[in-house]
């Protein structure tokens, strides 16, 4: 079981080593921004690397809302960095599940996920595994409660995807942690990535603070039993300092 870190994008293949991390995550490109990403003078290396690579997506993508100033450029955008990532040799592009306007119908946005993977198989086809990652807020999410996820699963059809568990935001987002593994394989099938952190703030706050494992309001047992229970890789999403013992406290108690 392969455990590490979302790292800055300077240097990942340094900062796994500095926090003792199996795998890597981090952006190719400004998380805040919609500027395409640029090809990388490591990719090579990164390729060949003994670390596993994840890329999250910026988080200004939103492929649901029925925006079409957002919707048809989150489009575009998702399909560059889906190619950019399997270019570095990425496991699986990470992406939110976006949301719907408070007036708008949350059916249009899920079926604006299904356009989505039909105007990437228009477009040659996403290169690797599409992650779609549960949210901690918003009323109008497609990924924040697992009812909305199935519904979201069954708009997608046919199209694989893959799903990113993030503890914190299954906590903030009025999920109980415990048994939440076998409710989502009943959704997905699947759970293809852990995003292990703890959260600053209390159950079903709606509030996406993540907080270093022990330091937060989840029972550390509770993210470890996730991580066992899902046999998937996890990363750490913490405060930088603290991710070294992270890592070290996830590997001493799983035995990886």
């Amino acid at each position: 079981m392969r455990i590490g870190a979302h790292v800055d994008s300077t240097e990942p293949l340094a900062a796994a080593a500095e926090r003792g991390a199996a795998a890597v995550q981090f952006f190719l490109a400004d998380p805040q921004g919609w500027k395409a990403p640029k090809p990388r003078a490591d990719a090579a290396a990164l390729r060949a690397a003994d670390v596993d690579v994840y890329v999250h997506s910026p988080y200004v993508i939103n492929v649901a809302t029925l925006n079409n100033r957002i919707r048809i450029p989150s489009r575009k955008l998702l399909l560059s960095h889906a190619q950019a990532a399997a270019e570095v040799g990425a496991k699986g592009l990470i992406v939110h599940g976006g949301h719907v306007g408070s007036d708008d119908d949350l059916a249009t946005g899920l079926d604006n996920w299904r356009k989505t993977f039909a105007y990437a198989a228009d477009n040659g086809g996403f290169p690797l595994p599409i992650l779609i990652e549960n949210t901690a807020g918003g009323e109008n999410a497609c990924a924040r409660r697992l009812d909305t996820v199935a519904r979201l699963w069954e708009a997608i059809g046919d199209h694989e995807v893959g799903f990113c568990l993030d503890t914190c935001h299954a906590h903030a987002g009025g999920e109980e942690l415990l048994g939440i593994v076998d409710r989502v394989k009943a959704i997905t099938g699947r759970i293809d990535l852990i995003h292990a952190n703890d959260s600053r703030d209390p159950f079903d706050s709606r509030r996406d603070r993540h907080a270093n494992i022990g330091a937060g309001a989840i029972d550390p047992d509770l993210i470890v039993a996730v991580i066992q229970s899902s046999g998937a890789p996890a990363l750490v999403e913490t405060p930088a300092e603290g991710q070294a013992a992270d890592i070290a406290y996830l590997r001493e108690r799983i035995g990886s």
